[in-house]
């Protein structure tokens, strides 16, 4: 395994071999998985490259609001881990590699700006990982989901057996995991997994607009939303709302709030620094 290429002196975003990088805006980055040959599947280097973005990421957003996950291809977003480099693995070469993945999902959810996944071919496995670690997901009405670690004599071990029972339901997701059978993105919008299921010619450029939208508002406030449902979710209920009012505290001071209600009252649209 290659060593990891994150830098805490280095947080500009480099050019990847397994995953693309484009600035759509000033303000949107769109990350596209890169090995459509093999159904855009994990292999370590992607994995290491990943983990290697979200990190730059966490450490500085630089200048970011948003972000859209994709996937190179029209057949898959991303098929899970790449069979064909474990097999033959021993056992220490395989919890080794898992914990390349296991970084990278971590560093995911650790990512302070939004980021949505826009599936625009079939998620299984990690691949539906990928996307539930995501804040919200927009698919193509071509897309089919699946878990199916247990069809190969594994489970999922990158958030599935938390994150999808908190998108449909304990009972749903038990149905869906320890079936491993593929559902359409029809079922998956009625079971409340994806927000909009579009044409594939629209995935991306619906997903992309919303990042836009959500760019143009205020990012502290949006980071500070993000924090707040994340972590507040967690917690007891009272908790949570002291959680909530001590996020939204830290954004009374901030020339954006400022700047906010200077445009409302002048009728003008806001400009909003950061800051």
């Amino acid at each position: 395994m290659t060593q990891p290429l994150f830098s805490p002196q280095t947080a500009h975003i480099p050019r990847y071999q397994t995953i693309l990088t484009e600035d759509v805006s000033p303000h949107v980055l769109k990350v596209s998985l890169n090995r459509p040959e093999v159904s855009n599947a994990f292999n370590t280097l992607m994995g290491q490259e990943l983990e290697d973005l979200w990190n730059r990421l966490i450490l500085d957003t630089q200048g970011y609001r948003a972000i859209v996950l994709t996937a190179t291809g029209e057949k898959a977003f991303c098929g899970g881990g790449d069979l064909k480099e474990r097999n033959g693995m021993t056992r220490e070469q395989w919890v080794r590699q898992h914990e390349v993945f296991e970084r990278q999902y971590w560093a995911l959810l650790e990512v302070p700006i939004p980021v949505i996944a826009a599936v625009n071919g079939h998620a299984y496995a990690g691949g539906l990982e990928m996307a539930l670690t995501c804040d919200f997901i927009y698919a193509s009405k071509n897309t089919r989901f699946a878990l199916t670690e247990v069809t190969i004599g594994i489970m999922p071990g990158a958030g599935g057996t938390q994150l999808l029972p908190r998108a449909v339901g304990e009972r749903r997701a038990k149905e869906i995991i320890m079936s491993g059978k593929p559902f359409s993105a029809q079922k998956a919008y009625d079971w409340g997994l994806v927000n909009e299921v579009f044409e594939p010619e629209e995935v991306l450029s619906q997903a992309l607009q919303t990042a836009q939208t959500i760019a143009s508002n205020a990012p502290l406030s949006v980071k500070q939303v993000k924090k707040s449902i994340r972590y507040g979710g967690q917690m007891e209920l009272k908790t949570a709302f002291r959680f909530e009012v001590e996020a939204y505290n830290h954004l009374v001071d901030t020339q954006d709030r400022l700047e906010g209600v200077s445009a409302f009252n002048e009728k003008r649209k806001p400009v909003f620094q950061g800051k």
